[in-house]
């Protein structure tokens, strides 16, 4: 395939622009700094179990033994508009956008308020929101990832045919393998973001679609990777 042509990259949002760990400092102010990790965890694994914000930190901060006020609970969601970018994502997104043949969107789980509210108001992430073509959420189809019609849904948006050639020419780039898996199964290429090196280890899907097309160590190699494949 020629370089030249329209390639589309979908972004996941929530651990791969954004750290969901960064939120640790705000918790910090309410439970201490060594309760605050264990929290922020915990609230990580419980939305990507069922994505809902609120639901999942209170979940997070009730097994953990704690208790908050309704104040201090709506801090913390104001907080979490306000999320860090991973250290490599504000260079890598500046290097992207000198890539004409490049359209890059925002493709995530959550509603289109939260979602849009986590990339305009992220004090890291928020200059760089041009960079991004449009944000797609899975509010309108009331379905998560990694469910096909979660990247189905994004093929429509984006103007794409479901078939194997199109969703063959989009690609996920995404620091979840559970994430990737589901771009895979729908024939999507997948740049998996392997920011802490140990490899792919995942199992549960044999074969090629059961792997990420590329492995990269940062964000900054996505474009990179993404072309040499094409070309």
């Amino acid at each position: 395939m020629s370089t030249n042509k329209q390639i589309i990259v979908a972004f996941d949002l929530y651990g791969t622009l954004l750290s969901t760990a960064s939120i640790a400092d705000e918790l910090s102010q309410h439970f201490g700094e060594d309760k605050a990790q264990s929290v922020a965890a915990l609230w990580r694994r419980y939305q990507l179990e069922y994505t809902w914000r609120l639901n999942s930190m209170i979940h997070a901060i009730t097994e953990s033994g704690l208790e908050l006020d309704s104040m201090s609970i709506e801090s913390l969601m104001r907080a979490y508009d306000s999320l860090s970018t991973f250290s490599d994502v504000g260079p890598a997104l500046v290097a992207l956008s000198s890539h004409s043949n490049i359209q890059a969107v925002v493709f995530s789980n959550g509603t289109d308020s939260m979602v849009n509210s986590s990339v305009k108001l992220s004090p890291d992430l928020g200059p760089h929101a041009s960079t991004f073509s449009n944000i797609i959420t899975v509010e309108e189809i009331r379905k998560f990832k990694p469910s096909p019609d979660v990247y189905f849904h994004l093929a429509d948006k984006l103007g794409r045919e479901k078939n194997t050639e199109q969703m063959g020419d989009m690609w996920l780039v995404s620091g979840n393998p559970f994430d990737v898996l589901g771009g895979r199964a729908v024939g999507m290429q997948a740049a998996w973001v392997d920011r802490a090196g140990h490899g792919w280890t995942d199992q549960l899907v044999q074969g090629v679609i059961g792997k990420p097309t590329v492995i990269v160590k940062d964000l900054g190699e996505v474009a990179g990777a993404i072309i040499k494949y094409v070309s």
